[in-house]
């Protein structure tokens, strides 16, 4: 309990990680891992290099370095990697920890576009979260312009970056999906709006048994057809093009509906399960892939990522009571609601006269 001389630590924390996250964001921005990538540098140098102040840097590399992002290496006679001269004496240098390699342009983890993302684009519109709770405009349509995939869209470094986070982000959640849920009934898998493949390819390889089609808008099926060709599944997985708004391909026995309602507000969300149901048969079933939020007032990743939502959609996460109810707007039934080992669940859905 909090005295009123003191304010609680909880909320103290929350505030000030602000600052180790820019500090962050400006230690990935500048390049900084990059330039560590082959050995400590002094601070004078990464300051050289990066066209900033020396003093100023190492108050943000010192701070970062708390983190275990970056290690001190000698306050003292440092050496530095590329022989500039006189030597280091007196200077602070720095080098990469193994965690701060996942900041290196490049590294599998995608961390540096996590962090790029977060702290670049999708901070603007945090920023202006209290006007976006004024105002039908979502948080990046106020600071940005445009709508989120819109924007995306329209900078494609932004969005690259934002594909490889989101890839990066799910990490071994299509293969928890693939192992969570039993396809064993099923012949024929549509993934409706599935990007690249990612889920519906690990769920074809978890289930030798299955064929798939993954239906998208024409420029996500034609990346997704390059990708389904690079991974050696092309004799079982066909694409599609088309809108869930308009219609979805009928005769499958799953149809897989992933991280695409959490984006929508409900009037959207009724166009697309409504879609999926009229392509649906008596045997079909829907699974929706998302995050399930709890009832009550626990701490859940979930309601972090409705922050996001919030700020760059006109979506949000639900609980599965709310699941069920938009479900059944739609004509579709809630049959069971399957968790997997990652932070998401499998809802699965069945036409409501089933």
């Amino acid at each position: 309990m909090a005295t009123a001389e003191t304010a609680p630590r909880g909320i103290q924390d929350t505030m000030f990680n602000v600052f180790m996250a820019r500090a962050m964001y400006v230690v990935a921005s500048l390049g900084i891992p990059d330039l560590l990538s082959d050995g400590a540098r002094s601070c004078r140098t990464l300051a050289d290099k990066t066209g900033v102040r020396a003093d100023s840097l190492h108050q943000v590399l010192r701070a970062v370095a708390s983190t275990g992002v970056l290690r001190t290496v000698s306050v003292r006679g440092a050496g530095d990697t590329d022989n500039d001269g006189e030597g280091d004496k007196d200077e602070q240098a720095y080098a990469l920890t193994p965690i701060g390699e996942t900041l290196c342009t490049g590294h599998p983890s995608g961390t540096r576009d996590m962090v790029l993302t977060l702290q670049g684009p999708i901070w603007d519109a945090l920023t202006v979260l209290p006007q976006r709770l004024t105002t039908e405009r979502t948080g990046t349509e106020i600071a940005l312009g445009l709508p989120w995939f819109d924007y995306l869209r329209q900078r494609p470094d932004r969005g690259a970056a934002f594909d490889r986070m989101m890839i990066a982000v799910h990490g071994d959640e299509p293969e928890a999906v693939a192992r969570a849920y039993d396809f064993s009934w099923a012949e024929h898998v549509t993934d409706v709006g599935g990007g690249v493949g990612t889920l519906l390819l690990a769920v074809l390889r978890a289930h030798p048994h299955l064929s798939g089609v993954l239906f998208d808008l024409p420029e996500g099926a034609e990346h997704a057809h390059e990708y389904i060709q690079a991974s050696g599944m092309a004799d079982r997985c066909v694409t599609d093009r088309g809108s869930f708004f308009d219609a979805v391909p009928p005769g499958s026995d799953a149809y897989l509906l992933s991280h695409i309602l959490h984006n929508c507000d409900e009037d959207s969300c009724l166009r697309i399960l409504r879609s999926c149901a009229a392509a649906m048969s008596p045997r079909s079933r829907l699974l929706v892939v998302e995050i399930v939020l709890p009832s009550g007032d626990e701490p859940h990743p979930g309601k972090m990522l409705d922050l996001a939502m919030v700020t760059l959609t006109t979506g949000r996460e639900r609980t599965a009571r709310e699941y069920e109810v938009l479900l059944a707007r739609a004509g579709l039934r809630l049959r069971d609601v399957v968790p997997t080992e990652s932070a998401v669940s499998v809802l699965e859905a069945v036409l409501e006269t089933a």
